[in-house]
């Protein structure tokens, strides 16, 4: 069994009782392995590290018991997952400037970012796979998985919220 590190962060409904009432039911649903932050009115956030045969097991098996825990809570955010520069480099170990050169250099084959603004943000599965594939570093297998674990779950999330006509329309001429 590996290790899984991750933060998985929940809104709650407006009339839901105080957050504080949700730690015991919480812990009896088996989320003994997160350490849980309520420092957001309507928010919950859980920083688990979790033992578990894939990071996919570790993830979903998390989410579940949130949902047994908390029925009204909605995921928000699962993290690591969309990332600026800096994140990668505090994640990996590298320096910032590293990273950005990686990203700029020309012919690297760099991932193009999801947002190209001031930060520009990537999904990180994109960025290690591509340091992966590059054979340029040894990364943490883990990390990986997780974020690519990551990256499904807050795809989905959002794509709940999709026009479902406009979407297939749009599937047709980008993919």
């Amino acid at each position: 069994m590996e290790q899984y590190d991750f933060t998985l962060r929940f809104s709650l409904a407006q009339n839901a009782a105080e957050p504080e009432e949700f730690v015991a039911a919480l812990l009896a649903e088996g989320c003994t392995d997160a350490l849980i932050g309520l420092g957001i009115p309507g928010r919950i956030a859980l920083n688990f590290t979790r033992e578990a045969p894939s990071a996919d097991e570790a993830i979903l098996s998390a989410l579940g018991d949130v949902q047994r825990a908390v029925p009204h809570a909605r995921l928000v955010e699962a993290t690591p997952d969309l990332v600026g520069l800096t994140d990668i480099a505090n994640l990996l170990g590298f320096s910032r400037q590293y990273m950005r050169k990686l990203a700029v250099k020309k012919g690297t084959g760099f991932p193009p970012p999801v947002h190209d603004g001031k930060p520009a943000i990537w999904h990180l599965s994109t960025v290690l796979s591509w340091l992966a594939e590059s054979g340029s570093r040894d990364l943490d297998a883990t990390l990986l998985d997780v974020a690519r674990v990551n990256m499904q779950c807050n795809l989905v999330k959002d794509s709940a919220s999709l026009d479902r006509r406009l979407s297939n329309r749009l599937k047709g001429l980008l993919l």
